[in-house]
């Protein structure tokens, strides 16, 4: 595993959308997320291919961006303003020469972003950041857990615990609110655990994973082979994450069924599973779905995780050797990088 140095200030973000822009109603919200960052002492450039309706650019444009952010070694982190829908369009286009000859730099966000964070830690050995997105940016972290610049400047040790808070009712309007910086966290919730041993649960493995709707079509492919990444890590094992955008329980479950079939958990220790609010199927639920397909394996599930489409966000550094721990009243992930 390579992981990128520390941010520290004076390092410059870049800011591209490989897989969806902004409308430029969104640009105060934008320009308040930068504003967050300039006032950490970065420098901020935002690149030719973020603002727009829907995907910004071609493909290559948007793969060569993304390169040429990636292998620029002024730019320490690069964090996409979200996620969106395409980003598998741009992998065949990404320079995977280039990207291996350079030293790794941050890639930050969430989502349909996890179609490109895979790949450079399984295929490359990069540490990547999965948390907010930039436009999440200006939130403050709640109680518990780290803000994505805390984490990508700390010195390789990070430590996070469940805030038992969430919010039910979706996201903030960005557009009649570009300023917000707090979540509204309106419902008590913490994880829950499945398949553990009576004490509880205490394991460590590298940590890998992502959005379930962006990732198993990749199954198979070399750009998300966790099987030949989990045999590079055998004698540590892994910590898988997984998580529902939006999909109903049966496309959730069928997804699942796909990615443990390719190997995708034959080396876990553990299974975190994302809070979700994608919709229940009539006769399965989101929980039912995800023990059908892996409830089997023999592996502690841990569910509701902060690592969703639901506010707040847990940074998970992928490739970090990563302790669960669920315990009584611990809820705790510790990593290493």
């Amino acid at each position: 595993m390579r992981f990128p140095r520390p941010l520290e200030p004076g390092d410059t973000i870049g800011v591209t959308a490989p897989s969806q822009g902004i409308r430029p109603s969104y640009l105060p919200r934008l320009e308040a997320a930068a504003a967050r960052l300039r006032g950490q002492g970065f420098e901020v450039r935002i690149g030719d291919h973020v603002v727009g309706e829907g995907v910004t650019g071609t493909a290559q444009q948007r793969a060569a961006e993304l390169t040429a952010m990636l292998v620029d070694p002024d730019v320490r982190a690069v964090v996409p303003p979200w996620g969106g829908e395409l980003a598998i369009q741009v992998l065949d286009h990404l320079d995977w020469d280039a990207l291996a000859a350079a030293e790794p730099t941050w890639l930050v966000g969430f989502s349909d972003l996890t179609t490109l964070m895979v790949p450079l830690t399984t295929r490359l050995g990069w540490g990547t950041l999965h948390g907010s997105n930039l436009m999440d940016t200006p939130y403050d972290a709640p109680d518990g857990l780290l803000h994505w610049t805390d984490v990508a400047s700390a010195d390789g040790r990070a430590v996070q615990r469940s805030p038992g808070r969430y919010r039910s009712s979706g996201w903030d309007d960005y557009e009649a609110h570009p300023e917000t910086s707090t979540w509204t966290l309106d419902s008590d919730g913490s994880w829950s655990l499945v398949g553990a041993p009576a004490g509880g649960l205490d394991v460590t493995g590298r940590l890998i994973g992502g959005c379930i709707e962006v990732l198993s079509p990749l199954t198979g492919t070399d750009y998300a082979d966790v099987p030949a990444f989990a045999r590079e890590h055998a004698d540590e094992g892994l910590v898988v994450y997984v998580e529902a955008a939006e999909d109903n329980a049966f496309t959730i479950c069928r997804a699942l069924h796909g990615m443990r079939m390719a190997g995708w958990f034959d080396h876990a220790r553990a299974i975190l599973v994302g809070r979700t609010a994608a919709p229940d199927a009539p006769g399965l639920t989101q929980r039912e779905a995800v023990l059908d397909a892996l409830g089997g394996l023999g592996v502690p599930i841990v569910l509701d995780v902060e690592c969703g489409h639901v506010p707040p966000y847990l940074c998970l550094v992928n490739g970090a050797l990563t302790r669960v721990v669920v315990r009584d009243e611990h809820r705790e992930i510790h990593q290493t990088w």
